[in-house]
């Protein structure tokens, strides 16, 4: 013999077997696909961003909004840590205050402008959150809470006593953005429309909340990272046994979510020129918790919603005055009880869609299967000829 079958067999290329029908395009149209539609109100979204100043540029509304899209950021960066990657942290708020306080002082004590300090807030914020996550992202839920919460606490405490921060009065007098000889509290003119710096810092942090914070997260959650911080979320041991690498994946979720609140911190101390310890209390990191839960973890539509509706629900309540934070409670309770998935969950989908029945493969090229023991069939016709033979 020339050669040994499992030779002959080797030579051979494997091919795979043709498909037997085509398989349909997905739908991409606004009311028949959910990938259509939360594209549609995304844009949509926008454009009420961008109207919104020509409807009303007054300063309590541009502030109103400036605060609730930098809580978006804050939620959207959580969610990272809690809604994909599973990992219950309450000490969010010490990469706020990270981000608050490096912007603060090194514009304020060195002299940098804004935008010189973004890259070094992103290197610190990375930098504290492998400090941080380094050594507690290898314990496990209640564990991993409770280690988060007094890393939270130390950041702060650590703020109110240092001579750099401030201590308890904190730091002040931050500057806005510059660029050259020109900051957002000159104003711009376009086209004969004065645009004074509440409106122009509030385009702004729109820009950043839309483009860096949604588009960034919800882009990292569909990729290969995504699926692996969804794995670890499911179960951590299943994840690990398929080859995943759990603790990298988890650090990576962390970092991230940690990168996600300094630049918020940073927008919330240009915004407001002034950061002191009282400002990153663990009554933010539950409150930016709860607005991921409320609205729905892991799901970005639901996020967005749950950051707006616990930043303006107080200010839209405002004219009940001490009854508001009661009324505010009672909301959350409702809404616990009767959406105990979140406004908008992850797996949730479009009313009409869920009436849609999936179209059958076309059905061309195939032979019409005849029943065995139906009369006149095939097999009963060779039992016949059998019998009369």
């Amino acid at each position: 013999m020339s050669g040994s079958p499992t030779s002959g067999l080797r030579a051979v290329k494997l091919r795979a077997p043709s498909a037997l029908f085509d398989r349909p395009a997905p739908p991409r149209g606004v009311l028949t696909s959910q990938q259509g539609f939360l594209r549609a109100l995304g844009g949509l979204c926008v454009v009420l961003l961008a109207v919104l100043p020509f409807i009303d540029a007054s300063r309590y509304t541009m502030s109103i909004a400036t605060s609730a899209l930098i809580y978006v950021m804050l939620c959207m960066g959580l969610n990272v840590v809690v809604g994909y990657a599973g990992l219950l942290d309450l000490g969010y708020i010490a990469f706020f205050a990270v981000g608050a306080y490096v912007s603060g002082i090194l514009t304020t004590v060195v002299g940098l402008p804004m935008w010189a300090a973004l890259p070094a807030t992103i290197v610190c914020c990375i930098v504290a959150g492998i400090i941080i996550g380094a050594p507690t992202l290898r314990l496990r839920s209640d564990y991993l809470a409770i280690v988060t919460l007094g890393f939270g606490e130390i950041i702060r405490i650590t703020a109110n006593n240092l001579q750099i921060t401030g201590g308890p009065s904190g730091i002040h007098g931050i500057p806005t953005w510059s660029f050259g000889g020109w900051s957002f509290a000159d104003g711009l003119t376009i086209g004969g429309l004065e645009f004074p710096q509440r409106v122009l810092f509030y385009y702004f942090v729109a820009a950043i909340v839309v483009l860096v914070g949604v588009i960034g997260a919800g882009r990292l959650a569909k990729g290969k990272m995504g699926r692996a911080w969804k794995a670890v979320r499911d179960d951590e041991d299943a994840a690990e046994a398929m080859g995943i690498n759990t603790y990298f994946a988890k650090i990576s979720a962390y970092i991230i979510g940690a990168v996600w609140a300094g630049v918020a911190g940073q927008l919330m101390a240009t915004h407001l020129s002034a950061i002191s310890p009282n400002s990153f209390q663990f009554l933010y990191s539950a409150l930016i918790l709860m607005a991921v839960v409320l609205g729905g973890m892991g799901s970005t539509p639901g996020v967005i919603i749950g950051a707006l509706f616990v930043s303006l629900a107080p200010e839209l309540l405002r004219d009940f005055s001490e009854w508001r934070f009661l009324i505010f409670g009672v909301l959350l309770i409702v809404v616990m009880l009767f959406r105990p998935s979140g406004l908008w969950p992850a797996t949730a989908i479009l009313p009409w869609l869920k009436k849609q029945r999936p179209a059958l493969p076309p059905t061309a090229g195939f032979a019409t299967p005849v029943p065995v023991d139906e009369p006149g069939g095939e097999a009963d016709a060779r039992g016949e000829e059998g019998v009369s033979r």
